[in-house]
């Protein structure tokens, strides 16, 4: 199956919208010459109203993290951004609720099959560490991030760059001294090659 005929049936995909509160609506960017993705958790409410990932708050601080403007971030032959569910699930007590269950075991192993020239992925927030780095020996997202030599060159594990990350942010500088300039190097060495 090709790329595109993949993204469609994704597109297309309803195997959880009785229960989601708003219904059904994936959310999802690849092209078959991206060379970093973008695993991130689920789509928001807004980025559920607007069909554009990281279209909020989060997105200008995950662009800003890159050092990447729009045009070359919604390029889906640069960028891949596979959330590990695609529709929004809702809001709870503390935010929005984990992504669905029935999301990443239908479709993630097709679609990353697809893309075989992923040279990097950003590994963001917990569900998609839980995932994608599943020998992870660390116990927590923070000690992951701080251990992100260990996954280095192939993954890089983020925190999620939601605003409400701030006081994470604040208690942990090294992420931006240390991680950030590695990545951005990192990232605009793969958009130059």
């Amino acid at each position: 199956m090709s790329l595109s005929t993949m993204l469609k049936e994704v597109r297309g995909c309803d195997i959880c919208a009785a229960a989601l509160p708003h219904g059904a609506r994936p959310v999802l960017q690849a092209g078959p010459k991206a060379r970093i993705l973008i695993a991130g958790q689920a789509p928001g409410r807004k980025v559920h109203e607007s069909g554009i990932l990281f279209d909020d708050p989060s997105g200008d601080r995950l662009r800003d993290w890159l050092q990447v403007d729009r045009e070359i971030f919604y390029d889906p032959d640069k960028l891949a951004i596979l959330p590990m569910g695609f529709c929004y699930p809702g809001t709870g007590k503390s935010g929005d609720l984990p992504p669905r269950p029935e999301c990443a075991p239908q479709w993630r192993r097709p679609l990353l099959d697809l893309l075989p020239n992923i040279e990097l992925t950003l590994v963001v927030g917990q569900y998609a560490q839980a995932h994608h780095l599943p020998d992870n020996p660390h116990k927590n997202l923070t000690e992951t991030v701080r251990a992100w030599r260990d996954f280095w060159p192939q993954a890089l594990p983020m925190p999620h760059p939601s605003p409400r990350n701030n006081i994470w942010m604040r208690k942990n500088p090294w992420f931006q001294d240390d991680v950030l300039p590695a990545l951005r190097k990192a990232v605009h060495k793969l958009l130059a090659d």
